[in-house]
């Protein structure tokens, strides 16, 4: 009886053991992605060439609203950046005629970059059409970025989604 204790004891020892190296490669898994997403994503700051999707809008004084719709997009290129994101809140100045969002093309300039402990803060002014427009991304390590605008014209808001790799433009 006490040698099937024994057994069963040792037997037990060794599944827990198995357990808990499973467990160790699971992190090590989590942290190699982690460093995967950090080069991707110092890369594509590196490059200055990135699509920002936004996810979410942050008025001033209103509340966070979530955007249903992946077509809201800030194309930032060191040559040309457009951009076609939603605007809620105050307009003080506003071109006849206009549908109200955050529309622009222009050449972004005075791009800097600065690298902090867990994120990097990249600023650039793009002249439009009718505004001039500052833009402060905060870009976290897995790709995660706020981007604060200001113009002349409308009111300071900011909007949470990711960054990415641009895609691929078809030859026109």
């Amino acid at each position: 009886m006490k040698t099937k204790l024994s057994i069963l004891l040792l037997l037990c020892c060794f599944l827990n053991v198995s357990v808990f190296g499973q467990e160790k490669t699971k992190k090590e898994l989590r942290a190699e992605r982690d460093l995967q997403q950090q080069k991707e994503t110092e890369a594509l700051i590196d490059s200055k060439k990135f699509d920002f999707e936004a996810q979410k809008v942050n008025p001033q004084g209103g509340r966070v609203i979530i955007l249903n719709s992946n077509n809201y997009l800030l194309n930032f290129r060191p040559d040309k950046t457009t951009c076609d994101l939603p605007f809620f809140g105050r307009a003080y100045n506003v071109a006849f005629g206009g549908d109200g969002g955050i529309k622009f093309e222009g050449i972004p300039e005075d791009i800097k970059i600065e690298k902090k402990k867990k994120n990097y803060i990249l600023r650039a002014t793009v002249k439009g059409k009718d505004d001039v427009y500052n833009l402060l991304f905060t870009i976290f390590n897995n790709g995660n970025t706020t981007l604060t605008v200001n113009s002349n014209n409308k009111a300071s808001i900011s909007y949470d989604g990711l960054i990415r790799a641009p895609k691929e433009e078809e030859n026109k």
